[in-house]
């Protein structure tokens, strides 16, 4: 028996995806055969500010999950990321140094000079 999952829905006021970053995850979710899938996206202790994010390809919210479709992708946020990353904006760059998705965040107050992490 599969258990129902009890997950919220959000909206962009919690993430917003950009057009190159949509482009990018569903072009790696249909590779990974998961296109209904989703990314998550979770802020976790560690790097040189305290705070970094981790980002996965999971197949879909688990419980307490919040989801939020943007750009027609789904992302999936624990409450307690939640907290962190609200109102933030998730880009795609393909920039040689420093490409790949990056979460710009208004809750930041100090990052890291690698840009891997930061404090709230």
């Amino acid at each position: 028996m599969n258990p129902e999952i009890n997950y919220k829905i959000g909206n962009e006021k919690l993430c917003r995806v950009t057009e190159a970053a949509a482009k990018k995850l569903r072009s790696l979710l249909e590779r990974q055969g998961r296109p209904n899938g989703a990314l998550r996206i979770a802020v976790i202790g560690g790097g040189c500010s305290g705070l970094q994010y981790k980002m996965d390809l999971v197949d879909g919210p688990q419980n307490r999950d919040i989801l939020v479709v943007s750009q027609n992708v789904n992302l999936v946020i624990d409450p307690k990321s939640a907290l962190f990353v609200s109102g933030s904006v998730l880009d795609f760059s393909d920039d040689l140094q420093k490409g790949g998705f990056k979460v710009t965040n208004p809750n930041a107050v100090a990052h890291c000079s690698c840009g891997e992490s930061f404090s709230a």
